[in-house]
């Protein structure tokens, strides 16, 4: 077989299948589904490299570069996403004075030019997410409404019961942990969300807020009997073992399918 760039109609369904599989590399790297580290940064660091070469080799695909924006834009956060022991912190409880303003400047950059060439698709709305927490100050400045704007945004181009979930969660945010709960419980009986420990965890989130501890304990025990990252594990039994009183329904933003 010659080993030729793809043209056409070619070269559309095989660039969407090198973007899922480097959009899925950062992902493990940002978040790693197994073992002892919650996050690998040479994952991370392989996939934004793989991103930039694509938006030189395709500068005209509005999806590229929303891909290399969604990327640049959470890797500014890898610093302050782990803590002096290891363990994992969330995003509001991060301390913002260590993120990379340089790679925020170039994920906005990116974002920038994918809405030029528009429209956006997954990636881009899910780099404009990125974006409203790179552009808050504090976290009190986060834009709750914006994000819950283009969570349905990205259901309509994406449907998916995960992309549902994040959404739950910037609802929660906007208009209150009620409003959130009732859009998860909506989604307990999906079957592509039987094994996938955020939903238990968010919700466990949620029932804090509501200061329903008993229920959020059940949650966050069966959260960490579902992941398989070590950290992770910790935190959940710690938030189960406490009861919780400060809630963190703001995870960030997962993987956009189950």
């Amino acid at each position: 077989m010659p080993f030729e760039v793809p043209r056409g109609a070619d070269l559309v369904s095989r660039l969407a299948s090198v973007l899922e599989v480097v959009y899925l590399i950062f992902n493990e790297g940002y978040s790693a589904t197994a073992g002892a580290d919650w996050v690998r940064p040479a994952l991370c660091e392989d996939a934004q490299r793989l991103g930039r070469i694509l938006a030189q080799l395709a500068p005209n695909e509005s999806e590229v570069h929303g891909l290399v924006a969604l990327m640049e834009i959470q890797a500014s956060r890898l610093r302050a996403r782990i803590g002096p022991h290891g363990e994992q912190v969330l995003l509001l409880d991060q301390n913002r004075a260590r993120w990379d303003y340089l790679l925020i400047r170039r994920g906005l950059a990116a974002l920038e030019r994918a809405e030029h060439l528009g429209p956006l698709g997954p990636y881009g709305f899910q780099a404009a997410i990125a974006a409203c927490h790179a552009r808050a100050r504090t976290a009190d400045e986060t834009d709750w409404a914006r994000i819950v704007a283009i969570y349905d945004a990205l259901a309509q181009v994406t449907p998916s019961p995960v992309v549902e979930l994040n959404r739950a969660m910037a609802v929660s945010m906007a208009f209150g942990p009620a409003a959130g709960l009732e859009l998860v419980d909506e989604l307990v009986g999906e079957p592509t969300l039987k094994l996938y420990h955020f939903l238990p965890s968010v919700r466990g989130d949620l029932l804090v807020r509501l200061g329903r501890f008993d229920e959020a304990r059940t949650e966050f025990e069966r959260a960490a009997s579902l992941t398989r990252n070590t950290r992770e594990k910790a935190l959940l039994l710690d938030r189960a073992r406490s009861s919780v009183e400060k809630p963190v329904a703001t995870r960030e933003q997962r993987p956009n399918s189950a």
